[in-house]
């Protein structure tokens, strides 16, 4: 994977009018954006308007290649709750049956949806973590969201751990240092995994990856091979139309349960299920299948791709 970093700006897209899509608030006025109505009606703990990095471009000439720019998480969670509110009321008119473009005024407006420039994307990051055993018992973490604490996804099961692509701040500095996939993961496995403040750039300077623990751990598992990563790739959600990078970890036991011996049971955006006494499940398509009701669509897309692709990830 290479990413590429850019100072150009594309125009943010222009949707036409999202009257249609919006509550009214308790003066009877509409709501001026999605993200002030949840604010102030749903309340969820964890809801702010971080910077976050847009996606550009995608090249696959002589290998897989992302550019980024900046916008923030208001930005694009509100563009994928217009379209997606838009399609449930259009839905809902037609009866439960597929709607007209005519209905859908705000999707039609998109364009291709896959294309950056019209669609506009930030593609957090979503790992499907996996302890390799010795004996061939893998197994992995489940996370289940908290529909008081998130903004979306609440009460779903999925894979962990899951973020946003962010800096730590807005700093400049943090924009240049945090610009990596895989210091974005650490931080997730930070805060998700082991339960630590999050990494807000509330602190007085930049993280010290290469210094400071948890990193340094992570860091030293990965340049031995006991932690290693894929990046499969980019997927978009059919209802929202939101961007998303989907990625796995495989973890020798040993170094995971060095690594996170202190795998707390609940964070700040749900908490961890397992069976058998254990925070983790069976790396098996048997439970794969029982879980496939509580998982979100893209996790267990992302489950059934590394089942397919269990013997090169484990082998």
């Amino acid at each position: 994977m290479e990413l590429t970093f850019s100072d150009a700006s594309l125009p943010t897209p222009d949707l036409g009018s999202v009257d249609h899509v919006l509550p009214l608030s308790d003066r009877g006025d509409r709501y001026g954006s999605y993200s002030r109505a949840v604010r102030d009606l749903v309340r969820p703990r964890l809801l702010e308007n971080r910077l976050s990095y847009r996606l550009l471009d995608v090249s696959t000439a002589g290998g897989y290649g992302l550019t980024f720019g900046t916008t923030t998480f208001f930005e694009v969670f509100d563009a994928k709750e217009y379209l997606a509110h838009e399609f449930k009321a259009a839905w809902l008119a037609a009866g439960g049956s597929v709607p007209t473009w005519d209905a859908l005024p705000l999707r039609a407006a998109l364009g291709d949806p896959f294309d950056p420039a019209r669609m506009l994307m930030s593609p957090g990051i979503s790992t499907l973590t996996i302890r390799k055993d010795a004996r061939g018992e893998h197994r992995f973490v489940v996370h289940q969201r908290d529909g008081s604490a998130v903004a979306d996804g609440g009460e779903m099961c999925t894979v962990m751990p899951s973020g946003e692509f962010q800096p730590s701040s807005f700093a400049a500095v943090d924009v240049d240092n945090d610009f990596s996939l895989w210091r974005n993961i650490m931080r997730e496995y930070s805060e998700e995994f082991l339960g630590n403040p999050e990494h807000d750039g509330s602190g007085a300077r930049s993280i010290d990856y290469a210094g400071e623990e948890p990193f340094r751990s992570f860091e030293q598992a990965r340049a031995d091979g006991r932690l290693r990563l894929w990046h499969y790739g980019l997927v978009m959600d059919p209802l929202t139309l939101g961007a998303s990078q989907r990625t796995v970890a495989v973890v020798d036991g040993e170094v995971f349960d060095r690594l996170f011996n202190a795998l707390v049971a609940t964070n700040d955006e749900g908490h961890v299920i397992g069976e058998g006494g254990r925070a983790d499940m069976p790396f098996t398509s048997e439970a794969i299948d029982r879980l496939e009701p509580r998982f979100s669509a893209s996790s267990l897309t992302l489950l059934r791709l590394a089942w397919r692709d269990r013997h090169h990830l484990l082998g």
